[in-house]
């Protein structure tokens, strides 16, 4: 494999790491300036069912930046044709169309059950963007899987004719 091939693989392995780091650290800060956060102590912020649920539904997101990591590896590898970087694919397609719902899901409550003195606008606008964002990788992903396993079943074909 080339040096500049290596190279640019650990790289986008290392733009993962950073934008999961990133991601930690706002999981982290965000509940603090949240509005309702400026009445609660440390701990009644971290116990919110809503900031909760923002951190159960955060797992698919971590899970496909793993696997992205993971299916870099299998390309600075050369093994990109192979059925690992399919699967690989098909968990983020998976994890990125749960994300989806459970972001829809956050702002159909939002929406229905805010405060009257909030304004849902800002954090339903965020709901449509990132589950726009969401349904591209999945499509993406989706694209990206059915012509790995096409590449992959012909690679398998052609290691049985020889």
């Amino acid at each position: 494999m080339s040096k500049i091939k290596r190279l640019s693989t650990v790289f986008l392995q290392g733009v993962i790491v950073l934008i999961a780091l990133i991601a930690i650290g706002l999981l982290i800060w965000f509940p603090l300036t949240e509005g309702r956060a400026t009445n609660l102590d440390l701990i009644s912020i971290y116990l919110d069912p809503f900031i909760l649920y923002g951190y159960a539904a955060s797992v698919a997101f971590f899970i496909a930046l793993y696997n992205a990591f993971k299916l870099l590896g299998y390309i600075g590898q050369n093994k990109v044709f192979s059925l690992e970087s399919v699967k690989t694919l098909r968990r983020i397609k998976y994890c990125a169309m749960a994300l989806g719902v459970l972001i829809v899901l956050a702002g159909v409550y939002i929406r229905l059950f805010h405060s009257e003195e909030d304004d849902p606008a800002g954090f339903l606008a965020m709901c449509m963007v990132t589950t726009f964002v969401s349904v591209v990788v999945a499509t993406a992903a989706a694209l990206f899987e059915k012509i790995l396993q096409h590449a992959t079943d012909m690679k398998s074909e052609n290691d049985l004719t020889i």
